[in-house]
């Protein structure tokens, strides 16, 4: 390891840069965590906000790493998290055992923990909550120059909120109606085996708008596939309502995309001999209680082109005839796949103001892409990288479709 004092200098320039480059609290919040972390060497991370309005509950606002926290929250007092907010004092577990805090062993289920470091995160003024940095079986256990730096950079995160400055409330999940636990997926050609998903545990909860984002081959797509009952997993658990899907046959994973799944591709997928009317009638005939396919076409704006065929469509207007296919189905979730890849500025922001109004109805919507920019509407980021959940971020501010650029 580097020499304490070289480390904590670099580390501190990091954060530095980090904080005057933000443009907004948040932002300023996950900048200085992904330093504090890369500076550091922790595998994971996990800033745990404070509820003021409520009874002071920890609730994790932005984190790093494979495991998903979105319905986790310490009381204050209780386990590591809990107590060091309650007495402001750093913890520092570095043999971990999870009969030390049986909390945090639940929290990084998936993730053996070998060590453990708690840092107050306190600004001038005020007690905003926790910093917990956590290091896997396979890394080794954090060390107290190490410790040192993350008490440091913490702090100097904290410090640099301005005090009129505050988060806006925690997102609030609804009922969770898919669960993924360590989720593989694998593909042999001849002797060669690729390794596409690792080991993913994810819930998907009623309501929300999930983003999958990363880079090309970082495993998003095969996720999306997985989720939607297009393909099974390697290994792993995949339940639906409760109803394990894991070794479901071909003919229950048709059942299952038929009866609760509408998909969102990029490319369009339309029958080029229909019009869109009729696109979205075929599609009807195939579910018990469909949306009247002209009620489907009016949610996106399209009533006046029933009767045209794709060819005689834009590419944003068979996009949204698209949505309104999936629409039509009256699924429980829709799927997007880079809805707005193959579109311009323009009409992906149409598209996506369509998909907003969706999303505001209640649908759940999971999409998959590499725009940077669309995460600004989401509920939730799932940010994926080399087969695994590399960073969730919770939007405190969602967007509007309107005001995205790029």
């Amino acid at each position: 390891m580097e020499n304490s004092a070289l480390q904590i200098y670099k580390a501190i320039g990091a954060l530095q840069a980090v904080i005057a480059n933000a443009t907004t609290l948040e932002e300023a919040i996950q900048g200085g965590l992904k330093a504090i972390v890369e500076n550091a060497g922790a595998d994971s991370a996990v800033i745990w906000y404070a509820d003021k309005a409520g009874d002071g509950t920890l609730h994790p606002y932005f984190w790093i790493g494979p495991v998903d926290l979105t319905r986790r929250a310490h009381k204050p007092g209780d386990g590591a998290v809990g107590r060091v907010y309650e007495s402001q004092k750093a913890e520092r577990l570095f043999e971990f055992n999870s009969l030390q805090d049986v909390e945090t062993a639940i929290d990084f289920a998936g993730m053996p923990v070998s060590s453990m470091v708690c840092v107050p995160f306190t600004s001038q003024t005020e007690n905003l909550g926790v910093v917990q940095f956590v290091n896997g079986e396979s890394s080794a256990p954090f060390t107290d120059e190490v410790a040192d730096v993350m008490e440091i950079m913490a702090m100097m995160a904290a410090i640099a909120i301005e005090e009129n400055e505050a988060l806006a409330e925690p997102w609030q999940p609804g009922e969770v109606v898919m669960e993924l636990r360590d989720i593989t997926r694998e593909f042999q050609n001849g002797d060669v085996v690729t390794k596409v998903l690792k080991g993913v545990n994810l819930d998907v909860y009623e309501g929300e708008f999930l983003v999958l984002l990363g880079e090309s081959g970082c495993g998003k797509s095969t996720l999306l596939n997985i989720i939607g009952g297009m393909d099974s997993a390697t290994s792993g658990e995949f339940s639906y309502l409760g109803k394990d899907l894991s070794n479901a046959t071909q003919q229950e994973l048709t059942d299952f995309r038929r009866d609760n799944i509408g998909f969102i591709f990029q490319s369009y997928n339309l029958m080029p001999n229909l019009t869109a009317l009729q696109n979205l009638k075929l599609i009807a005939e195939l579910v018990d209680e469909p949306m009247d396919a002209d009620e489907a076409l009016d949610v996106v704006g399209l009533s006046e082109r029933k009767k045209n065929y794709p060819s005689q469509m834009s590419g944003g207007q068979q996009q949204r005839v698209s949505i309104a296919r999936a629409l039509v189905k009256n699924p429980k979730i829709i799927l997007a796949d880079e809805p707005t890849a193959a579109l311009d500025y323009t009409t992906s922001i149409e598209v996506l103001q369509v998909m907003e109004k969706i999303i505001e109805a209640g649908t759940t919507m999971v999409m998959v892409t590499h725009n940077e920019e669309i995460t600004r509407m989401a509920d939730r980021v799932v940010r994926m990288r080399d087969g695994r959940m590399h960073e969730v971020t919770v939007n405190r501010h969602r967007a509007r479709a309107v005001d995205l650029v790029w």
